[in-house]
């Protein structure tokens, strides 16, 4: 929008705001004359889930005309839980800006967290999910006195690099060339990290099934040996509880049916403790993100119930390993084989 020549700072301050005005570009306060306009930059704010718990990221929602008080608390983990809605792997977001937090950072773009990982883990996630890529800046905010030395043999494949570092007196663009990592390396991944964060198993079992060696740390320690057969869980080969009767309402999931004649037993998955307002939409996009969609889901959701049918015993065990600790609002969901959970 370019002023018209041979005109007054008054002229050019009256387009610009009838122009916001016009076009509703300005936030609060209105109207937008003779102030600085305030204007919203229609920014999604994407965060890590806690811990990543029961997920990659949550998109921050704020209600309408949400006060700086709600907005502040936007900005804890509480408001993490209150105002944000899951983003699944399936969602084809992508990442402009990665901002990470460090306890210490070298001008050279060297980062140093807090020792968990979970930072260098999130990125190498989102790589894998396709939402960032080499050209993503990476930028970290910390106070000047956290800007030190670091050497560079201390830095290992799966740890992320800064392109810029913004102190309370400087920013640094750092120009740093290092790779950033490709992805998981699921030889630093233990069973006791993939048994907390359930989108691991998601993403593990994605880039399984894409011939990707996903061989986890000191999981060659337990390969069978050499002509001893492993144990068959019980429950293997069991035939499936029957299909809950004619009050359930059945809904058939978007991929696949039921197996048919000659078929693997197919096996269900029982999942309980539903909150009395869940809908059958709430569960399937659960579902959905962490990439376990059934073959069947039958919705008993006056008893907060439902049975998830997948094509067999291996495939229902994986689904309960990956939905243990999944929460649809404020309840946890009980997760269990079907047969497993009839029997208790």
């Amino acid at each position: 929008m370019e002023p018209r020549a041979g005109v007054s700072k008054q002229d050019i301050r009256e387009q610009i705001w009838d122009h916001m005005e016009s076009q509703n570009l300005a936030d609060f306060p209105r109207p937008v004359h003779h102030r600085i306009p305030n204007f919203k930059s229609n920014k999604t704010l994407l965060v890590p889930t806690p811990r990543l718990r029961t997920g990659l990221f949550n998109k921050i929602t704020p209600p309408p005309g949400a006060t700086k008080d709600i907005l502040r608390k936007c900005a804890t983990s509480q408001g993490v839980r209150n105002y944000s809605v899951p983003i699944g792997l399936d969602s084809r977001v992508l990442v402009d800006l990665v901002v990470v937090g460090s306890v210490a950072v070298s001008e050279k773009g060297w980062r140093i967290g807090k020792g968990e990982g979970y930072a260098d883990l999130e990125y190498a996630m989102m790589v894998s999910m396709g939402a960032v890529s080499k050209e993503t800046p990476v930028v970290t905010i910390v106070h000047d006195c956290q800007v030190v030395d670091i050497p560079e043999e201390l830095l290992e494949e799966h740890d992320i690099t800064v392109d810029y570092i913004l102190t309370p007196t400087r920013v640094i663009a750092t120009g740093c060339e290092r790779p950033q990592p490709m992805g998981i390396t699921w030889s630093k991944i233990s069973r006791e990290m993939m048994e907390k964060i359930p989108v691991l198993r998601s993403l593990r079992a994605r880039e399984q099934q894409a011939g990707k060696d996903v061989t986890l740390q000191g999981e060659h320690q337990h390969l069978p040996e050499p002509g001893r057969q492993q144990a068959v869980p019980l429950s293997a080969g069991r035939r499936p509880p029957d299909t809950p009767g004619p009050e359930a309402n059945s809904m058939e999931a978007a991929r696949g049916s039921p197996p048919g004649e000659g078929a693997p037993l197919a096996a269900d998955v029982y999942v309980g403790n539903l909150p009395r307002d869940a809908r059958v939409s709430d569960l399937k996009r659960a579902l959905r993100e962490l990439g376990s969609v059934p073959l069947r889901l039958t919705w008993q959701g006056p008893r907060r119930r439902a049975f998830l049918r997948y094509p067999d015993s291996a495939a229902a065990q994986q689904a309960v390993s990956c939905l243990q600790g999944l929460r649809l609002g404020t309840d946890t969901l009980r997760v269990a084989l079907a047969r497993q959970q009839r029997d208790k």
